[in-house]
């Protein structure tokens, strides 16, 4: 079993009658190879936003847009390590969107899966009011006219209810669980954040560039079967 093996449990079980019949689990692969952009295509950012260098996937910030995977996902796990450079930076990763983003926000809608360093409710308060630190870990919400049922309502996003993510400087690690309009998200070793009923259910993922620099590294997939989802939740390609 693969270190990830524990997550998979659930996948590696079909239950038949009052039978259990063990299937074979499936495998995490590689979403970034540690080499270059396989797999990735650039939406609408520079030549430069993205590049690679000792095994990291390096993104400039500028200008605002995303890369998104070659191909749509339904139901997986992700594994994804991401750490800020700078205090404030914004970012994310996008699941189940569009393959092509509002030509006005340059984002794509979709589920975000947020990624704000530690200073962001610091330094960009709202009416005044500082946000709530746990507005930066691991928020979810749906975007671009997708909706979701948060676990944890911040309105209609959902925050997570611990606070377990690092600063500037420091990796961090998300593992998200999305199965049949459902996500569930554990950062740094926890699950503290989830949402259902989301209203699109298959679609690409999106790496977010925010006008920060980000690192991202071991980005990994593993595929999950399909569920049911109709033609509507299903993302354009």
């Amino acid at each position: 079993m693969t270190r990830y093996g524990t997550m998979m449990v659930l996948a590696s079980v079909l239950l038949i009658g009052p039978r259990a019949i063990a299937v074979a689990a499936p495998e995490f692969r590689d979403l970034f190879n540690g080499r270059d952009l396989t797999g990735w295509v650039n939406v609408n950012t520079a030549d430069d936003t993205w590049r690679v260098r000792d095994g990291v996937l390096i993104c400039s910030g500028h200008p605002i847009g995303v890369m998104r995977s070659e191909k749509p996902y339904e139901n997986f796990v992700l594994h994804i390590e991401w750490m800020h450079m700078e205090a404030g930076g914004n970012s994310g990763v996008f699941v189940w969107s569009d393959a092509e983003p509002d030509p006005r926000t340059r984002l794509p809608n979709g589920v975000e899966v947020q990624m704000l360093e530690l200073e962001w409710p610091n330094l960009n308060k709202i009416n005044g009011v500082t946000p709530p630190l746990a507005y930066v870990h691991g928020e979810l919400f749906g975007v671009g006219g997708v909706r979701t049922t948060p676990d944890n309502p911040r309105g209609e996003r959902s925050m997570s209810i611990e606070n377990r993510c690092k600063g500037k400087g420091e990796w961090n690690t998300y593992d998200v669980v999305a199965i049949d309009g459902v996500i569930k998200l554990s950062v740094n070793g926890k699950f503290v954040n989830g949402i259902s009923n989301a209203t699109k259910r298959k679609g690409y993922l999106c790496l977010e560039s925010e006008g920060a620099e980000i690192h991202f590294r071991n980005m990994r997939i593993v595929e999950l079967p399909p569920g049911g989802s109709g033609a509507e939740q299903v993302a354009k390609e």
